[in-house]
């Protein structure tokens, strides 16, 4: 977007964003649309399930008025009032940083700020599962949409995506499901700008987690003063000192090109990142490449010289842990996330507890692994080139470009259901995970959200 004392038009992006988000309907969104949607919710309510049982979920949940309210609280056995059950379920759904990411939202976490709010209304309203896969679609493209005049400089800048720009896909999918005017939709949205925040400074903490959480309880709330009248300036976006002004960073954004909501699918074009492994994104490929050379040429941890990881800036900004005390701080630790997948060949949920982060053999494997930043990749790129060399001298690397799970090439629906297994297996509560996953598979056929939420 171009320096704000030359943009015209400035102000038209929460109005055509109102617009596009209230006049969607179930027909108006393509099929495919609908899938990719669906597997984003079966996923997402899958990892939410398995972070009740961490500190950040429990946290969260500690702060909840559990002795009123009605709505679910996924994967434990206790009802909250609305805003808190949201607030709880976002928190758990990142917690584990299990949850999809989007590169149309800067790499940041798109379902899990929307997925909680959409849920709790979804249950306060009876509305259907087509409703809901609507609503979803609506919060994606609401995201994309502002996201990308600020995009990558705002996350360049320090900003934690999932909670900044995750606020604007909450206020859009709960002023879908509640059915709001053009008018009040654009009030939500101009109300959520004044909400956003979230350091990537906190990453490694139970603060992180606690992002998502106040994303979709922020955007929760503004939608619905939005619905009990509640106004706000329809330039808070785009208009000068407005969202994107203070947030952009040091960049002009893109070139101020619009493109109208509706006229492309980001859902579809730029497509979401189902996670296979339960830590920070930049260190996918990297692991997968690792496991692949670890497993092909049979290394054995005693044999390890060293390992180097070529990865991106962006990598290297949100991998500040080399020598990690907490699981925690391991899931944004290259070094460890490496030496484990060499170690074991994999990196599971199990990957991140203590036991594993005092393993003596991946401890020394992980004083051998360097991450270094190619200078030349683009900041938010994924890419990872891992080099292993032998104590004998013979040297092995392998180029990554895409993490396992990516749009263009998804984890199958096997895999889906089992992740889905392995996270429901660690929820607080019992969960009926076959019942679940029967409902899920075919949302758009449910007719009450209440009715699926009683599996969990």
């Amino acid at each position: 977007m171009c320096p704000s004392h030359t943009r015209a038009n400035v102000t038209e992006l929460a109005t055509n964003l109102a617009t596009f988000v209230a006049e969607l309907s179930n027909d108006d969104v393509p099929d495919s649309a609908h899938r990719l949607a669906e597997r984003a919710i079966l996923d997402t309510i899958g990892v939410t399930l398995a972070g009740t049982s961490t500190a950040a979920a429990d946290a969260a949940f500690g702060t909840c008025d559990a002795t009123g309210g009605t709505t679910t609280v996924l994967g434990r056995d206790e009802t909250c009032p609305l805003h808190d059950a949201v607030f709880a379920n976002a928190t758990a759904g990142h917690a584990l940083d299990f949850d999809d990411v989007a590169l149309a939202v800067m790499d940041g976490h798109p379902s899990v700020p929307m997925v909680a709010p959409m849920l709790a209304i979804g249950e306060r309203e009876n509305v259907s599962g087509k409703e809901l896969l609507t609503a979803y679609v609506a919060g994606f493209e609401t995201q994309w949409h502002v996201s990308r005049p600020i995009s990558p400089d705002h996350y360049e800048s320090g900003w934690h995506a999932t909670s900044t720009i995750g606020v604007f896909g909450a206020a859009a999918a709960a002023a879908s499901l509640l059915d709001l005017s053009p008018e009040r939709t654009a009030h939500s949205l101009n109300v959520a700008a004044s909400m956003p925040a979230g350091l990537k400074r906190n990453f490694g903490s139970t603060t992180k987690p606690l992002h998502a959480g106040q994303a979709a309880r922020s955007g929760t709330t503004a939608a619905l003063l939005a619905a009990e009248g509640a106004t706000a300036d329809p330039a808070a976006i785009d208009g000068r000192r407005g969202f994107f002004d203070l947030y952009r960073g040091e960049g002009d954004g893109d070139d101020g090109t619009r493109v109208e909501p509706g006229s492309k699918w980001a859902i579809l074009e730029d497509g979401i990142d189902v996670k296979r492994y339960p830590c920070c994104y930049y260190t996918h490929a990297a692991i997968h490449a690792a496991v692949d050379l670890a497993s092909a040429h049979d290394i054995e941890p005693d044999e390890i010289d060293g390992v180097r990881v070529v990865a991106s800036q962006g990598a290297a900004d949100a991998l500040h842990h080399d020598d990690p005390d907490t699981g925690l701080e391991a899931k944004f630790s290259m070094p460890y996330l490496i030496a484990h997948a060499v170690v074991h060949r994999d990196v599971s949920l199990a990957a991140f507890d203590a036991d594993c982060l005092e393993n003596r053999t991946v401890q020394t494997v992980r004083e051998r692994v360097s991450l270094e930043v190619d200078k030349d990749r683009p900041y938010d790129s994924n890419a990872a080139r891992v080099e292993i060399t032998t104590r004998d001298g013979d040297h092995y690397e392998r180029l990554q470009k895409r993490p396992p799970g990516t749009h263009e090439d998804p984890l199958s629906i096997e895999e889906l259901h089992e992740k889905f297994r392995m996270c429901a297996d660690r929820a607080v509560a019992d969960v009926d995970a076959r019942a679940a996953l029967a409902d899920l598979d075919s949302l758009r056929s449910v007719t009450d959200v209440s009715e699926l939420l009683s599996r969990f």
